[in-house]
Order: C-alpha cells, then structure tokens, then sequence
C-alpha cells in the first residue's frame, strides 16, 4: 500500500469539498489500495476537480459524461477501482442521462457525488437540487422549477448501493466511501457539503442541525423503507447507508467478461480492425 498524496487546490477556503478529498484519501489508504491501482474521474465543475489533486490515475472528461469514461475503463481493465467524483449539476443535469442508464447497465465502480445544490464552478445559478424559490444570482425571482430526487431516482432506476454522506461527519463520510467501493457494482453516494460562496441556505450549520445518521439496526435490504427515505418524509435527513442489494454486475452477465480475464487481456484480430477502420475511408 502506497500513501496517496493530496495537492494545493483552487476551491473557496471552508468549501465542503475538501473534507470530501480527505476522507477519499482516507478511505483508499484504509482499504489498502495504492495510486496505481485507482482511477479517478470528474466530468466539469468544482467537484470534477478532484482528481486533479490527489496521486491516482486521472481522467476528466466532458461537462456531464464522466460516467461513460469510467464504465468504458472498467469494462476494459476490470483490475481498476474506479472512482467518479462530480457535482450535482454534472452529474443529474448534463449527466443526467448518463445517471440512470449506468445504474442499469450495474458496472462496478463508485460514483460519488459532490451535492451543494448549486451550480459553483459557473458562478451560482440553479442546479437540478436547488430548492424550489431559492433566489439565485440568475433566478433572481426564485428557483421555479421543482428539485430533482436523485436517491428517490437510483431506487427507481434499480440501484443496488444508495447512500447519503455529509461532508461534516468526516468519519461516517469515510466508512461509506469505503462500502461503496468494495460494493461489486454500481456504488452511487449522494454527499451534502456547504457552497460558502453561492448558497447561503445549505450552510454548515443548516447541515449540522438537519442531518441524522441511521439508527444501527437499520436494515439497508428494506427497499420500501429506503424509498420512504429518500422522499424526505422524516424531520431530519438520515445519513449512511440507505439501500444494498447484491446482484450479479455487468462482467459477471456479459458473455466476454464473466470468464474473469479483462478486455485488455483478451486475444485481439488486429485484421478485423484494420478492415472495419478502411471501410470508413
């Protein structure tokens, strides 16, 4: 196991994503894992940059569509552990599509998400979880479209690892991190942080005061109870996580990959390619 470093950044000093970076950090090193043996992905936003600032493999690809470059590099070489991290913005409204159909297609890999309810890299505007009426530097007479329930939404689309984390409680932040990547498939992580500089509604403090971890003998297998969760009926917001149900991933059902040995190792007809890249000329 290697120790993976941490680099200078260029976030707003109190930014939530910075708790988030340390207990990735945390989370690889406790699992054992080393910088090799990791790839990270961001799509475009404050959160994308992640993998930008720690020692791992990195890949950071268009506004939205972090997630095709991350399934594409674990289909190839199932011996990565692969990581998004993004933003709310990026990752249920540019790539929103993207959210739902890679929840079904069950590749293993985790994909955590940096939820401040607000767009931060540009400057402030709405994002899909931005609370209906809040007033923004563009929707200056309050949000008026309704926010989108992405827990609700990865139950729906037939998830099989939902968590919610807070970026203040360091400690079970790290411990669900950890869930999710040992989690054989798709591992999606909802994580509430503060935006100090554009949304002055979901502060520290609000955060502090509203969440509530779950209770220890919460049965994470109860899918009825998990979606009333995820509605929000509760007068705290519950933490942890919320729902986990073991089911074959796309390696072990696709009829290339179950045999174990990754795409980048299989025997490969370099004629077959050389003819199907000349009959596009």
């Amino acid at each position: 196991m290697s120790e993976f470093k941490t680099y200078e950044t260029a976030w707003c000093p109190g930014c939530g994503n910075f708790s988030i970076l340390n207990s990735l950090k945390t989370a690889l090193e406790e699992l054992g894992k080393s910088p090799h043996e990791v790839l990270m992905l961001g799509g475009i936003g404050q959160a994308a940059k992640t993998p930008q600032y720690i020692s791992a493999n990195s890949f950071c690809g268009l506004h939205g569509r972090a997630l095709p470059a991350a399934v594409a590099a674990k289909i190839a070489n199932e011996d990565l552990t692969v990581i998004v991290n993004s933003g709310d913005g990026d990752s249920y409204g540019e790539g929103g599509n993207h959210f739902i159909h890679n929840i079904r297609r069950n590749v293993n890999i985790a994909h955590f998400v940096h939820d401040n309810q607000i767009y931060g890299l540009t400057k402030g505007q709405a994002s899909p979880t931005t609370a209906e009426g809040h007033v923004t530097v563009v929707q200056t007479e309050g949000n008026i479209n309704a926010p989108l329930n992405p827990m609700l939404l990865a139950l729906a689309s037939g998830a099989g690892f939902v968590a919610r984390g807070f970026s203040g409680d360091a400690k079970q932040l790290t411990a669900i991190m950890k869930a999710a990547i040992e989690y054989p498939g798709y591992a999606y992580v909802d994580i509430m942080q503060p935006c100090i500089t554009f949304n002055k509604i979901n502060t520290f403090a609000y955060y502090k005061n509203a969440v509530k971890p779950l209770p220890e003998d919460y049965d994470p297998s109860d899918k009825l109870e998990a979606m009333r969760i995820a509605m929000g009926l509760d007068d705290k917001i519950p933490t942890g996580i919320i729902y986990r149900e073991d089911k074959p991933d796309f390696h072990k059902k696709h009829v290339l990959l179950k045999d174990g040995k990754p795409l980048l190792d299989q025997e490969r007809d370099k004629g077959v390619l050389d003819n199907l890249i000349h009959s596009f000329i």
